[in-house]
């Protein structure tokens, strides 16, 4: 195993290159995902993308997964900071499904909402659907997104080290580090991810190659 560090610019630019270069999936659309813990920024890899994919001339429509959690009363049923319900039951996965995935199945609306609840306040966003025509890009960014069996076409994960993870998370969330080690030893992300960032350094970015 090799690692090539790169700018951040370079690491969008080459994860928009590997994107365009995939044949469109069944269906017209393509689907990717920035799978990284909240210190890592998943979103400022995703918006980067999404907005270079459209430079390309390719439609793409940013969703973060933060949109898609559960009302609080079934967040919170373990209490504030309970990481197995952290790892287990925050997303609701269902709603991505239902929303955003089935609709860019083949024969699918192309219609995707793009976000569900504002999980701040705890209530639902009356948000309309957004179209998404063939050829478009979903660019989805969260955590632990690995291992939900998600339609994904192209899967970013930044990858943190233990050391790095627990320095770069704000104290208040540190009761979430439990669920990240669950994750590394369950999900294995490093494994099923397309491409991998070591992103111990938010400054030089460094991708995994074979």
């Amino acid at each position: 195993m090799q690692v090539r560090p790169l700018s951040f610019e370079a690491l969008a630019d080459t994860v928009t290159e590997r994107a365009a270069r995939l044949p469109a999936p069944e269906g017209g659309r393509l689907r990717l995902a920035v799978d990284g813990a909240p210190a890592a920024h998943p979103a400022e890899l995703a918006d980067a993308v999404a907005e270079r994919l459209r430079l390309l001339g390719r439609p793409a429509l940013r969703i973060s997964a933060d949109s898609f959690l559960r009302p609080a009363s079934l967040r919170l049923e373990y209490g504030h900071q309970d990481p197995d319900a952290y790892y287990d039951g925050w997303l609701d996965a269902n709603a991505l499904f239902r929303e955003v995935f089935d609709p860019l199945e083949p024969g699918g609306s192309g219609l995707v909402l793009p976000a569900l609840r504002d999980a701040r306040a705890d209530r639902a966003l009356r948000t309309a659907p957004v179209a998404l025509p063939p050829g478009g890009v979903l660019v989805l960014d969260g955590p632990l997104l690995l291992g939900r069996w998600f339609p994904l076409d192209l899967t970013v994960h930044l990858h943190l080290s233990p050391a790095a993870l627990a320095r770069r998370t704000p104290a208040e969330q540190q009761w979430t580090l439990p669920a990240f080690a669950r994750y590394q030893d369950e999900a294995r992300p490093a494994e099923a991810a397309d491409l991998v960032v070591r992103a111990d350094d938010p400054r030089r970015p460094a991708l995994v190659v074979d």
